[in-house]
C-alpha cells in the first residue's frame, strides 16, 4: 500500500510541475534530446553496439544450432514418430516385395528392440 501512495504522489507531483512548465519547457526538452540522438558521436556509439549485439546474436544462435540441428520447427514438426517411422518401413517393405514378419497394427515386428 506504501509503494502505490508513492507512486500515485509522484505521479500528482509530476503532473503538477509539467503543467507548470508548460508547452515551451517540453518542446525545449524535446529539441534538445533530438540534437543529442542526432550528435555524430551518438550515431557512432549507436553503431558499434549494434554491431556488437549482432555479433553476440549471431554467436548464440550459432552456438545454439550446434547443440540442436533442427534447423526450423516446420523441419522439426515433419519428422516422423518412431511409429510412423515403424509404418513406413512395413509399407516400403510390402511394397519393395519383402514379407514384413508382422503387421504394425498388432505390435512391433520380431526381433526388433526399439
Amino acid at each position: 500500500m506504501r509503494y502505490r501512495i508513492t507512486f500515485v504522489a509522484g505521479l500528482a507531483i509530476g503532473y503538477v510541475l509539467g503543467a507548470k512548465a508548460g508547452r515551451a519547457r517540453y518542446e525545449q526538452l524535446a529539441r534538445t534530446a533530438r540534437k543529442v540522438a542526432d550528435s555524430p558521436l551518438v550515431q557512432e556509439v549507436a553503431g558499434v553496439v549494434g554491431a556488437q549485439t549482432g555479433k553476440a546474436g549471431r554467436a548464440v544462435y550459432d552456438k545454439t544450432v550446434e547443440k540442436m540441428p533442427i534447423t526450423s520447427v516446420r523441419d522439426f514438426l515433419a519428422r516422423p514418430t518412431e511409429d510412423e517411422a515403424e509404418l513406413v518401413e512395413w509399407e516400403t517393405g510390402l511394397v519393395n516385395g519383402s514379407r514384413p514378419e508382422q503387421d504394425p497394427q498388432e505390435g512391433r515386428p520380431e526381433g526388433r528392440d526399439l
